[in-house]
């Protein structure tokens, strides 16, 4: 795997995580983005990705008004041209057996090209992972991170 690379996931992932609130598939059209791997559990975090710009934007900017920290969700313009939600507040953990295959367009491996904003996600990424590993919840509709590490751990 690619690091800034984005990918498509199995749906037998979402079968065996079996958590309502994971970002589905969308019929394998839905990208995700690996943000990294985190060395110690050999885990890799992937952020969903979503279309739905102007209700994350209307979000991030309710935040900044209330003058409250953005770090669940970044939005940016991709190398295809279009504008993307991370969905960082609702990354999950996965293992390479569950990825699909990179997320293509004309048969090009999609990845995000900008330095700046790699880091900039990944320093909220990283934020938000110590935050969902001690439980806590940013949304009522948060997969249940701590459940899929240990079920992850128990297939390996």
């Amino acid at each position: 795997m690619v690091e800034r690379g984005f990918y498509i996931i199995k749906d037998q992932f979402f079968k065996d995580m079996n958590d309502p609130y994971l970002k589905g598939n969308k019929d394998a059209n839905r990208p995700h983005y690996y943000c990294y791997k985190e060395e110690k559990t050999g885990l890799y975090w992937m952020i969903p990705l979503s279309s739905r710009i102007e209700k994350y934007r209307n979000i991030m900017n309710k935040k900044i008004e209330n003058k409250k920290p953005c770090d669940i969700i970044h939005i940016i313009k991709l190398d295809n041209g279009k504008e993307a939600v991370f969905l960082i507040q609702d990354m999950f953990p996965i293992t390479e057996e569950y990825i699909e295959r990179e997320y293509t367009i004309v048969h090009n491996h999609l990845r995000l090209t900008s330095e700046h904003s790699a880091i900039e996600i990944e320093k909220k990424a990283k934020k938000v992972m110590n935050m969902l590993k001690k439980g806590i919840k940013f949304t009522p509709t948060q997969p249940n991170i701590n459940l899929i590490i240990k079920k992850l751990k128990q297939r390996h």
